[in-house]
């Protein structure tokens, strides 16, 4: 799993540099900068301690074309533990922490809305925490400055799967 890690580490350095190098060359930039608030339900195993997650995702994106672009997004997911009751005694399970690094693509259907999709990596912040796999489908409303969004969000790897179904808002501007 740390050879796909850095593989796909390069892949999204490599991206980067390009829609770098690419956006310099415009007259007129299409490249975007947001920054969003993201709030969902756990699925899966994340289910079993966690009833909501909240998080915060950068995102970086470069218009290839007209009704297509490129994202590159970022982050920190908190998935924050349930408390149990057994008996008299009540805990709390423990928070559970998340990086995502993912590219992406999204497409325009109609004025305004989109099809997203993205794939890449997430690093588990928790003591022995594991790298998964993250692939995330969403649909979305985006303007000049508004970017709302809902998807699901697949974590695989390691035998313990789960994911987040989740409702991201932005405010964007261009670069």
């Amino acid at each position: 799993m740390k050879k796909l890690t850095k593989l796909a580490a390069a892949a999204i350095v490599g991206v980067a540099l390009f829609i770098g190098t690419n956006a310099n060359a415009q007259s007129d930039s299409r490249l975007r900068f947001g920054i969003a608030a993201e709030v969902g339900v756990p699925t899966g195993d994340a289910s079993n301690g966690s009833n909501i997650y909240a998080g915060i995702t950068p995102r970086l994106q470069y218009g290839a074309d007209e009704g297509l672009a490129w994202t590159l997004t970022s982050g920190f997911y908190n998935f924050f533990g349930k408390n149990y009751t057994v008996g008299n005694t009540t805990f709390k399970a423990k928070d559970g922490g998340l990086v995502p690094v993912k590219v992406g693509v999204k497409g325009f259907f109609a004025e305004n809305l989109y099809f997203g999709a993205e794939a890449g990596a997430g690093f588990e912040t928790n003591s022995g925490g594991n790298t998964k796999l993250i692939v995330a489908p969403g649909l979305g409303y985006a303007n000049d400055k508004w970017d709302i969004s809902a998807r699901y969000e697949n974590f695989s790897g390691q035998s313990n799967n789960y994911g987040l179904v989740g409702l991201r808002v932005a405010y964007g501007f261009k670069l």
